[in-house]
């Protein structure tokens, strides 16, 4: 039965991408969804073999396979004997061929159309990752899964959404390939926008607005538009849990602006791009009773606590990726969204998706993912295996010995290797995952952490998290003058002996003298990093320097990434600033404005 099941699916899948692109889509079964993701997740480790084998059979006339010595194989030990693990870096000469416009089979059995291009705030700069209609169906398939089991919790019905989301466009290379953002890709299918209008509530804002080549200007519309349709927004959402917190502490600023604009029925001037104009003009009435309204519960609210539930009074959940590197803005987006659940977005990357929330209950900081076993081939590299690696041999050592999907043990760590439709095989995502339990036979996975050490001087290493728990540590001693910590970042200054740890804060207010000092030394304090500690307190590491920049310095940040065709929707802050960013770090230096360092070791 289960392997008719799966011959059925794989015909099923193969039709879709054939055909769906140009169809009608048919009325969204939540039932019928969630029951193929549990006959799938029954036997994960068979689907897993399954899709490996449909992979290669696509790809077979692949340049990059056949140069391996795969010869027609599909196994998975003939696939980890021939294909080694790689890195973006590895893939580069065979991903810029197909740039350049080299229409053979190089990746991939059929020719690359179309490129993504991640956020690039990691490393600095966008990276060019294949696309194709295959990996496209795999998107879908992540929003299908997770929908169906959200709105289950949740349901919504006949409204609208108010969704922060931004598309730049699509440009072509030299050699003629489509290229833009991930998101970008998937927002401009026209089956995407056909599909999400089934699978929940209409987007209140018009394309001109999601498009607009101008996102502060999108952003004012988005508002003005939820604004407009407030009792019909049943949800807000973003891709990142940055954008919501961005977009409404952008409301804080221009809310009489916008109440101005409804009372009038006359669209702000500050508003110039004229298809955007012309769509809001037609949205836009006189209503001074609604523009009234908003006036006095935006007059009524003590710092904005509650904010979204007020202005929105049928919204059911806020929803976007509130893991990883977005945890920092959680606070914050509670105190927005007041008693309204948070309900966290699905697993993946601009490489590809892996999983979905199928238990939208859970809070962030506890949330897990269920990967799809149908949707790519997933190994793991235990973290013992790295941690016991030199780091200064080869990054690809040949002792690494990754496990397979469902051979992966609760409780233990690992770090990500995925192999999708679109010619990435067996690449090292740079994601540290924890196995949380099973979904079936299907792992749930928490994200921890990127793989890469954040800060690290002398024997010290300290992650991303790491960072985030010192933040957290240091923002409750700031709170003490009800002040709150805006975004940061760190950076490695090993200019002078020794190097030390310099952490850039802005903050929303003025804080007094003695108050950022004891900051400073809490954050210093705050890395329980063995090596760390003992490297402080033998002076092999500089005291902890805390760098308070000007409001508005991590906006400065993001218009550089957006000016380096990234878009809000893919954008997140960079947490560690080093030489392969720059820019960054001389937007940071030029707008600080006052020093502190660390007493904590003294």
């Amino acid at each position: 039965m289960l392997e008719l099941c799966w011959v059925l699916y794989r015909e099923k899948q193969k039709e879709r991408v054939v055909k769906n692109m140009l169809e009608k889509v048919e009325e969204f079964n939540m039932e019928k969804v969630i029951q193929e993701f549990e006959t799938l997740t029954k036997d994960a480790g068979r689907v897993q073999r399954e899709t490996l084998k449909r992979i290669l059979e696509d790809n077979a006339s692949a340049e990059y396979l056949q140069n391996l010595g795969l010869n027609g194989r599909t196994d998975p030990e003939s696939f980890k004997a021939c294909v080694p693990l790689v890195t973006h870096k590895e893939l580069e000469p065979y991903i810029h061929r197909i740039i350049d416009g080299d229409t053979s089979s190089i990746l991939t059995g059929k020719p690359i159309t179309t490129m993504s291009l991640s956020s690039g705030t990691t490393q600095g700069k966008p990276k060019y990752l294949p696309w194709n209609d295959e990996l496209f169906e795999t998107t879908m398939q992540i929003y299908q899964t997770s929908f169906a089991y959200r709105n289950r919790e949740f349901p919504i019905k006949n409204g609208k959404a108010l969704s922060f989301i931004y598309s730049s466009k699509q440009f072509k290379t030299k050699g003629g390939v489509a290229a833009g953002t991930a998101t970008t890709n998937v927002f401009r299918n026209s089956r995407y926008k056909r599909e999400m209008k089934a699978l929940q509530s209409q987007c209140c804002s018009p394309d001109e607005v999601i498009f607009g080549p101008d996102f502060f200007q999108s952003l004012y519309c988005h508002l003005l538009c939820g604004l407009i349709f407030h009792e019909e927004v049943q949800l807000v959402s973003s891709v990142f849990a940055h954008s919501i917190v961005h977009a409404f502490r952008t409301f804080e600023q221009v809310w009489e602006e916008l109440c101005t604009d409804i009372k009038q029925g006359v669209l702000s001037s500050r508003i110039t791009v004229p298809s955007i104009r012309a769509v809001m003009s037609k949205l836009l009435k006189p209503n001074p009773e609604l523009a009234n309204l908003i006036h006095a519960k935006c007059v009524g609210l003590s710092n904005w606590y509650g904010l979204i539930p007020e202005l929105f009074p049928n919204a059911k959940y806020v929803y976007g990726i509130m893991t990883g590197s977005m945890e920092p803005y959680l606070k914050k987006m509670r105190h927005y969204a007041g008693e309204l659940p948070l309900l966290t977005a699905d697993y993946g990357s601009s490489e590809g998706w892996i999983a979905a929330n199928v238990n939208p209950r859970l809070a962030p900081e506890f949330a897990t993912y269920a990967v799809l076993p149908q949707i790519g081939y997933f190994e793991f590299i235990p973290l013992t295996q790295l941690e016991n690696n030199d780091a200064s041999s080869s990054f690809l050592s040949i002792d690494l010995n990754p496990v397979g999907l469902t051979e992966v043990k609760v409780g233990e760590e690992y770090e990500i290797v995925i192999t999708n439709p679109a010619g990435l095989y067996r690449y090292r995502l740079g994601d540290v995952v924890k196995v949380m339990g099973f979904h079936n036979s299907s792992p749930e996975l928490k994200f921890v952490r990127r793989s890469s050490l954040l800060l690290t001087i002398n024997i010290d290493k300290n992650t991303e998290a790491d960072l985030q728990l010192a933040v957290e540590a240091a923002g409750k001693v700031l709170a003490e003058e009800k002040l709150e910590v805006v975004d940061f970042t760190s950076h490695v200054d090993l200019s002078k002996e020794p190097g030390h740890y310099v952490i850039f804060w802005e903050i929303n207010g003025e804080a007094s003298e003695q108050v950022l000092g004891e900051c400073c030394n809490c954050l210093d304090r705050s890395f329980v990093d063995a090596g760390y500690t003992s490297s402080r307190k033998v002076n092999c590491i500089g005291p902890l320097e805390l760098r308070l920049v000007r409001r508005g310095t991590f906006q400065k940040i993001l218009e550089h990434y957006l000016g380096l065709g990234a878009t809000v929707s893919q954008y997140k802050t960079p947490r560690c600033v080093g030489p392969t960013n720059p820019t960054v770090l001389q937007i940071l230096t030029d707008n600080v404005v006052k020093t502190y360092l660390s007493t904590a070791f003294n």
